[in-house]
């Protein structure tokens, strides 16, 4: 039974929730005193569970580093209750739900989801691993090897190098020091080594840390508070309490000897960047008064006056974040981080006196009740109206939170500034002081200038001490500019009231048409949020003609997004999104978030499109930046260039990023000037709104943007001739034929290869979808469990299904530093061969129990309008208009019989079917490069070895396009 039970009050005060939030929540403390919140929400579809336990990283044993980590892979593998391996996976797979866990510093978080009609027993098995874990040495042993695949991706990811960089200039017997993954040598070769047995270690590690009076657990179900009540206090009592108390780690992890510091550091790829962060006082301990919130909103500003804009006019950086980084209880980081341009890495003295400038401009003014006030009035409406997400990210969230805030702000967190104190707020102005200062500069200019390595990573470094009287000089000699507070913010919304949709709607409907545009739309009838989704697709067909023209398309989207950035910037921080990007077919604008001044943001953004002109200075910057984003491209993982070169292979009037890199190469101003008109002088604009906005007003929205690009006097527009409706083709592969491509990977440094192995089944058809997706339900995660925990291949192991452009089928994604993509390939036929008697023996139950769970998941409600809008936006943009899909193919789901997934199988998938179109992209890293030669030699017949990219695809037949008919048939 439960020792404390209340309803959305605690100790008689109120958990705060969203005015718009309609479910119950409740708290309950267990007899072994696991503080639990319960969530009913009647309106789910997925039920979801998360326990938080306050151990984490900080707490690994000496010599055992990474083990809490282990300890999180570990705990899922099986318990006494449920003894077969990856059982507890293979459930929630199967029922339609997910899990994952993760480590931070001093919390470890497991959770799940599932349709709701599972729940009971996926809560159950996973209240055992907190109960009675089983964990044997083989098991342990396989499982050190995912950890270690897990290092050896993260090893040439910049972001993870120089986070340990930090951590590893701070004091050794300080736990933020720590290595915190674990890989082969800590988990295993070091401890073996000294006659420590890693599996005893895990057991007594979770023995000493794991007790239910430091677990937090969160669990959302349907059914009523009572009910749900009755479930948790059934399975989570027998959680041991052991009485631990949460660990505390005090003091700060820098001393003076890590402060006033300069590190010069060498990335992976290419750019620059700035990083100043400062030991403050945390934030958590005033988080009603948010002073690091209020701090970073101002450094972190991007319109006209902020630190951002004058460095952006200057030509010296392209992005600059501010706020508090990594904290705990006892300590805190505040970070800025600058993206710097090339000019700006020759001024980085004088960024960096304008940073300390901009905050000597803080304490001058002191702190303002004004921007206070605003900030705190954006952030309430954002709380009160926020959109509902899917279960498990939100209960993650509030599971994390019941560690550190009383129960009343479990749901609000940080989210909620109320509180003004100006002291509070000055204090923390104070500590970002240039004698508190660890400067963090990275570019690859400093290859050959460094003297020292981090040890994890390897990361080349130098260090130099950097006096106040030296940051102080930069101070006085930075350039002279106009750096002032922002200006009280015009986009926060007013209004906040719901439209009557006249028109009930449950799909868009085609409200306007003409031979500008076509205008679909579908008011809100679920979601009751002052919010709207608004997509305009510019189709341009001379924006994919060749690699110039997809080059020059992308750098007048950037263009567009970086002219726009000083005055929008507002709009996002009251909650009004945009964006502006390429599409399949051209470009395409977006805008997300309160409908009251969603139209006046329109307007700008087509006034620019429409007056469009090239600034020199601006080109030069946006290019310098497309240029690294190219160059980069090769640090990519190597599975992601897999996934590439199979959408290269598979998708017409696409180019090679090493074409596009060329044109980069030569481009001048003048070239964009030049093109843009003869990219927007052919264009049909397909459009989407919804939300909380009338039919008339979405209407004069598109005859707005009609008027101003097609109607002037002089337009910039004309609408498209019959023959220029662009269309989205994909190639057939010929049935009974197997393709590979061999590839080298394109860093040398990285040792891990990849496999993506596809197979091409059909064109969007209902019959056929449900059968693909069924067969990815049920195989998934036997794939996982075969080709990760098994024979560990790599962490990354996946079975997904693919759609491009209404072309279905199904892929298989492994990266391995242990085998090379040829065997790993050799592993996917047999797991395919083997499969063959799994799904024969299945029973009829299974296959009920699979297909009832693929309904349940396509009958999934949408939970805001962003997740509703993206589906029929997709069904627009690709051009099948079956806004209807998920009910046709849940009936198409009802008739399905056993013997047709079989037939299916038999004749697309297994081995030697005559249907069968499969494609082998096999990307090699360096230490299995030696294989590729005879990997070729032994490529079985009848197979087409694919050696140039594009004429391979300009030889082969296309698929019919849905898109591209002109008028829709509805």
């Amino acid at each position: 039974m439960a020792v404390e039970k209340s309803n959305t009050t605690v100790d008689g005060v109120e958990i705060r929730k969203p005015r718009t939030d309609n479910r119950d929540y409740r708290r309950i403390v267990l007899k072994n005193s696991l503080q639990v919140l319960l969530i009913s929400d009647p309106d789910t579809d997925k039920c979801a569970a998360s326990m938080s336990v306050s151990i984490g990283s900080f707490s690994d044993p000496k010599g055992l580093e990474g083990l809490a980590h282990f300890l999180e892979h570990m705990l899922f593998y099986a318990s006494e209750k449920y003894p077969v391996e990856d059982s507890y996976s293979k459930y929630i797979t199967e029922h339609g739900g997910s899990t994952n866990a993760y480590t931070s510093s001093e919390e470890t978080n497991y959770h799940f989801d599932i349709n709701a009609d599972c729940f009971s027993e996926a809560l159950d098995r996973f209240a055992q691993f907190f109960i009675k874990p089983l964990m044997s040495a083989d098991a342990t042993m396989r499982e050190i090897k995912a950890v270690d695949s897990e290092n050896q991706k993260n090893l040439l990811s910049d972001g993870w190098r120089m986070r340990q960089l930090q951590k590893h200039l701070s004091k050794e017997d300080h736990p933020f020091h720590k290595f915190s993954t674990g890989n082969m040598d800590t988990l295993h070769v070091k401890p073996q080594a000294r006659g420590v047995d890693t599996t005893s270690e895990l057991i007594k590690f979770y023995e000493e840390h794991y007790s239910a009076n430091i677990m937090h657990l969160v669990v959302y179900g349907k059914e009523s508070l009572d009910k749900i009540q009755d479930l948790v206090e059934g399975m989570f009592q027998d959680v041991q309490n052991t009485n631990k108390t949460i660990p505390r780690f005090p003091g700060q992890p820098c001393t003076s000897e890590h402060l006033q510091i300069l590190v010069k550091a060498v990335p992976i790829k290419q750019g620059h960047k700035l990083n100043v962060s400062w030991p403050v006082t945390p934030s958590i301990h005033r988080y009603e008064e948010a002073p690091c919130r209020y701090l970073g909103h101002l450094i972190g500003h991007e319109g006209e006056g902020s630190l951002f804009h004058a460095l952006k006019t200057l030509g010296w950086a392209t992005g600059l974040s501010a706020g508090e980084g990594d904290w705990t209880l006892d300590y805190s980081f505040f970070t800025v981080s600058i993206d710097l341009t090339d000019a700006g890495h020759e001024h980085m003295q004088d960024i960096l006196g304008l940073l300390f400038k901009y905050i000597q401009l803080l304490q001058q003014t002191g702190v303002c009740q004004w921007i206070f006030d605003e900030l705190a009035a954006i952030c309430e409406t954002k709380f009160h109206y926020q959109d509902k997400t899917p279960p498990m990210s939100y209960i993650v969230d509030i599971a994390s939170n019941m560690q550190i805030f009383p129960a009343r702000d479990w749901l609000v967190g940080l989210s909620l500034p109320s509180k003004f104190n100006p002291a509070t707020i000055q204090k923390v102005v104070d500590e970002l002081s240039p004698s508190n200062a660890r400067i963090f500069w990275e570019s690859q200019k400093f290859e050959g200038q460094t003297d020292k390595n981090e040890p994890w990573y390897n990361t080349a470094y130098s260090l130099e001490k950097i006096t106040s009287s030296t940051i102080q000089e930069w101070v006085k000699s930075a350039p002279d500019v106009n750096l002032h507070l922002p200006a009280p913010n015009v986009f926060i919304p007013t209004d906040l009231s719901l439209k009557d949709a006249k028109n009930k709607e449950t799909a868009p409907v085609l409200l306007r048409n003409s031979p500008f545009s076509r205008l679909w739309y579908k008011p809100d009838t679920i979601f009751s949020k002052p919010k709207a989704y608004f997509k305009m697709d510019f189709n341009c067909p001379l924006a994919v003609s060749s690699p110039d023209a997809a080059v020059l398309t992308d750098i007048f989207t950037r263009l567009l997004m970086d002219y726009l950035n000083e005055y929008a910037y507002y709009a996002q921080v009251a909650g009004l999104h945009y964006g502006v990007s390429l599409s399949d077919n051209g470009f395409e604008l977006t805008l997300l978030g309160y409908n009251h001044k969603l139209r006046i943001l329109l307007e700008t953004v087509i006034e620019k499109i429409a007056n469009f002109e090239v600034k020199p200075d601006r080109f030069a910057v946006i290019k310098e930046t497309v240029t690294k984003e190219y160059q980069n491209y090769k640090f990519r993982q190597p599975y992601h260039q897999a996934m590439y070169y199979c959408s290269l292979i598979l998708q017409d009037q696409t180019w090679p990023w090493t074409e596009e890199l060329e044109v980069l190469s030569h481009l001048e101003a003048e070239d964009v000037a030049k093109f843009v008109p003869m990219l927007l002088s052919r264009t049909f604009i397909e459009c989407y709104i919804a939300g909380n906005v009338e039919d008339n007003e979405a209407e004069s929205m598109v005859k707005h943007v009609e008027d101003v690009l097609f109607n002037d006097p002089k337009p910039k527009c004309r609408p498209l001739f019959p023959s220029q409706h662009l269309t989205n083709r994909v190639v057939k592969l010929e049935e009974g034929m197997k393709y590979f491509y061999h590839q080298d990977g394109s860093n040398p440094s990285d040792e891990n290869s990849a496999l993506v192995h596809y197979i091409q089944v059909h064109r969007d058809d209902f019959a056929m979808n449900i059968k693909v997706q069924l067969f990815g339900l049920v195989a998934k995660q036997a794939t996982f469990h075969q080709l990760r925990t098994v024979e560990q291949l790599g962490y990354i192991t996946a079975l997904a299904q693919r759609n491009d452009s209404g072309i279905y089928g199904v892929q298989f994604i492994i990266q391995s530093s242990v085998k090379g993509p040829g065997h790993v390939d050799s592993r996917v036929e047999l797991l395919l061969k083997n499969f063959e008697s799994k799904l024969r023996e299945m029973s009829d139950e299974e296959f009920k129990s699979n297909v009832t769970a693929l309904i349940d998941m396509k009958l999934e409600k949408y939970k805001n309008l962003k997740e509703e809008s993206r589906f029929y936006w997709q069904e627009i943009q690709k051009g099948t208009l079956k806004f209807n899909r998920k009910e046709a193919e849940v009936a198409a789901l009802r008739q399905l019989q056993k013997q047709e997934l079989i037939d299916f199988f038999e004749e697309y998938i297994k081995i030697g079917a005559a249907k069968k179109k499969s494609l082998s992209i096999r990307v090699y890293g360096s230490q299995h490069l030696k294989e590729m030669a005879g990997d070729k030699g032994e490529v079985p017949s009848p197979s087409v070895e694919i050696e140039d990219i594009v004429g391979f695809r300009k030889a082969q037949p296309l698929h019919g396009s849905f898109r591209g008919c002109g008028q829709p048939k509805l």
